[in-house]
């Protein structure tokens, strides 16, 4: 549906290198290291730097850079244009991205393989130093490993996949409660995210359908019941579990119902399917208005993000055979998009407000994100392997 959209979209980021600027890299500037060692000045940095709708970076001495997140999202893109047209330039770029995210692997951790982002971030509770590697940037790039295995039958790629369940399962805090736990976002946290505890027994259930490790398995599952069980009565899932994590918003919520249906699918857990609809329920008709637009919270639609837009096509992707309309609606949120959040240069905005639009350019949230979705929706996602 959407060839010549992607196509343009991959010509644009092909030609800034596949680098770009992030929403969170204020810590990037050159002005940081001349700043006291404060933790409200981190967050007053790089929350001035993202909220601005004029792009400052160039004044605050911030470069761009290459994430390996939004470079495991274009691989995962490509491989699926690869996989339906044989077109070999989608399988040269992907594997050339590979070889970046192989050299961009966080250092220190012999051979589990793992992945940072490319820029120091500070939150209300932690700190955490460029590099350093999370549950949600290792299990993106493992899946786009494992894409690639699944295409094309190379042993080492499974293995750089297995290696990184191995950072999960040695590196990371497990908060135990009862028969379940969850994984921490880093090595050096103990934080309760959903999607990123989602994310980490997706990638587990997902090696172990082709390592066939019951170990595997059983993490996959003990770390999916944690987050199964914190759902709300009405089918929703805040962000974490502090205090200070109690929102609800549509890509979060997006994340979780792709990941959970992806641990069902790996481990046969049927039982969790009625989770599962009730969460997909509660999505639907709390995050799109009736023209599609898709709102960021469950009771506001501003500001709207192009995160929202994007993991909203690939959960209808995923989710297909769940939802009725799925055609109409993965048609509605992309035709929205694009008459609202696409530059005539082919790239993406980030927000749109109620008055104002901001239209920076973002390699791994706008357009790693939207080349992701307009894969999935033009060429569906990479097939069940037959091996």
């Amino acid at each position: 549906m959407y060839e010549q959209e992607f196509d343009r979209l991959l010509d644009y980021c092909k030609e800034e290198e596949w680098q770009g600027y992030d929403p969170y890299d204020g810590l990037n500037s050159s002005l940081y290291p001349l700043m006291p060692d404060s933790k409200f000045l981190r967050i007053a940095l790089i929350q001035l730097v993202k909220r601005s709708p004029v792009n400052f970076r160039s004044i605050f001495g911030i470069k761009k850079g290459e994430n390996p997140k939004g470079l495991a999202l274009f691989v995962r893109a490509l491989l699926s244009a690869y996989q339906k047209t044989k077109e070999p330039k989608y399988r040269n770029y992907a594997e050339e991205l590979l070889e970046r995210l192989w050299a961009l692997r966080s250092p220190g951790y012999e051979d589990r393989m793992c992945w940072g982002y490319n820029f120091d971030w500070q939150s209300r509770a932690f700190f955490v130093p460029k590099a350093t590697p999370s549950i949600v940037c290792t299990t993106f790039v493992a899946q786009a490993w494992l894409d690639h295995y699944q295409l094309f039958n190379e042993s080492s790629s499974l293995e750089v996949a297995r290696s990184s369940c191995d950072f999960l399962l040695q590196d990371l805090h497990q908060s135990q409660e009862n028969d379940s736990f969850c994984f921490s976002y880093t090595p050096i946290d103990k934080s309760q995210v959903h999607n990123a505890n989602l994310l980490g027994a997706e990638l587990l259930a997902r090696v172990a359908k082709f390592t066939h490790e019951v170990e595997l398995i059983e993490k996959a599952i003990g770390s999916a019941r944690f987050t199964v069980k914190k759902q709300a009565e009405d089918g929703s899932w805040p962000y974490g579990m502090a205090e200070n994590q109690q929102w609800i918003d549509n890509f979060h919520t997006g994340f979780n119902l792709v990941s959970l249906y992806r641990v069902i699918k790996e481990s046969g857990l049927n039982q969790w399917k009625s989770v599962l609809e009730k969460g997909l329920e509660f999505y639907l008709k709390s995050f799109f208005l009736n023209d599609g637009t898709p709102k960021y919270y469950h009771n506001k639609t501003y500001p709207i993000d192009i995160h929202s837009s994007a993991q909203a096509i690939v959960t209808f992707v995923y989710l297909k055979n769940l939802i009725s309309d799925s055609t109409l609606r993965i048609e509605q949120v992309s035709k929205w998009t694009l008459a609202n959040m696409l530059d005539r240069e082919g790239f993406f905005y980030f927000q749109k407000g109620n008055l104002l639009t901001n239209k920076i350019s973002y390699l791994r949230w706008s357009q790693a994100w939207m080349a992701y979705a307009l894969a999935l929706a033009t060429y569906g996602e990479i097939k069940e392997s037959s091996k």
